[in-house]
């Protein structure tokens, strides 16, 4: 890794952990406790606001899902897990075995807790790296999972042999990923996944297209979802709105993770996808041969 990729991935954990000198699990727990739950007991539907970070949130995961039409699954690879919201979606929804990986510690130290409490840690396992450089096993994986992560790996040529390397020869990649639109304006920052510009690595759909190609990976579909994202972000800029102005404990949600920005982050990621500045796809890639 170079210096430069070095530098970028530190920035990237900062970015995703609130300044709070408490850790991130002990605030999230606090905020069950606050809300009359039991942070060691808790449901999926409990767990929404802080599970899957990405635009249309589970409901998108599950579009995603059914893209591939995917049957007698083994295991997973989910890359940049986040706190493990999909990872524990696929696991319970296929019944299979799910590895996640992100590069934020505390990320992976939330997963962990967080499929403890939901009876899914038997078939869940969160480990904290680099997705350049994989701890899994070559050959492992009959699926690749990956939602909003790329726009973070400056070094995506090298998280992509990783995924070819982790592959079954007949596996498959989904992926839900933000890329840059037609607007070439600089985008309105903060967004949720970079505060400063060095931080978001965005391309066009052509040159992700081109990049998997490259890799040894075939596209079989390929969907633009904007609209839809777009829909969803409006719907919940306005809940957090309503919600930031009830004072009475509530379920924690995203802003516990990124701190004070967070609703200004999703205000400028709405108006960011307004102006065409960026757009969301979902697609299916099947590991090519040779």
């Amino acid at each position: 890794m170079s210096e430069q990729d070095s530098n970028s991935t530190a920035g990237v954990d900062r970015h995703y952990v609130a300044d709070d000198p408490q850790s991130l699990v002990a605030r999230l727990r606090d905020a069950f406790i606050d809300a009359g739950l039991s942070p060691d007991r808790l449901t999926p539907a409990q767990i929404a606001g802080i599970d899957q970070l990405h635009l249309g949130g589970r409901g998108a995961s599950r579009s995603l899902l059914a893209l591939a039409d995917l049957t007698d699954i083994s295991r997973v690879l989910d890359v940049g897990c986040g706190t493990g919201g999909a990872s524990r979606m696929l696991a319970a929804e296929l019944r299979c075995q799910v590895q996640g990986v992100d590069i934020t510690p505390a990320f992976i130290e939330v997963a962990r807790w967080l499929s403890q409490a939901c009876g899914l840690a038997d078939q869940t396992e969160f480990l904290c790296a680099d997705a350049a450089e994989l701890p899994v096993r070559s050959s492992s994986i009959a699926v690749v999972w990956c939602q909003h992560a790329l726009l973070n790996m400056p070094d995506r040529d090298a998280v992509l042999s990783e995924w070819r390397r982790v592959l079954t020869s007949s596996g498959l990649v989904l992926l839900h990923e933000v890329v840059s639109g037609e607007n070439t304006e600089p985008l309105t920052l903060p967004v949720p996944w970079a505060r400063q510009p060095e931080h978001s690595c965005l391309e066009s759909q052509q040159e992700l297209e081109q990049r998997l190609r490259s890799a040894g990976f075939q596209l079989r579909t390929l969907i633009d979802v904007t609209d839809q994202a777009l829909a969803w972000r409006s719907h919940h800029g306005r809940r957090e709105q309503q919600e930031k102005a009830v004072e009475r404990p509530a379920l924690p949600g995203a802003q516990l993770l990124f701190g004070e920005d967070f609703i200004a982050m999703g205000r400028n990621l709405q108006a960011n996808l307004a102006d065409d500045r960026v757009r969301v796809i979902q697609g299916v890639w099947e590991k090519g041969k040779g």
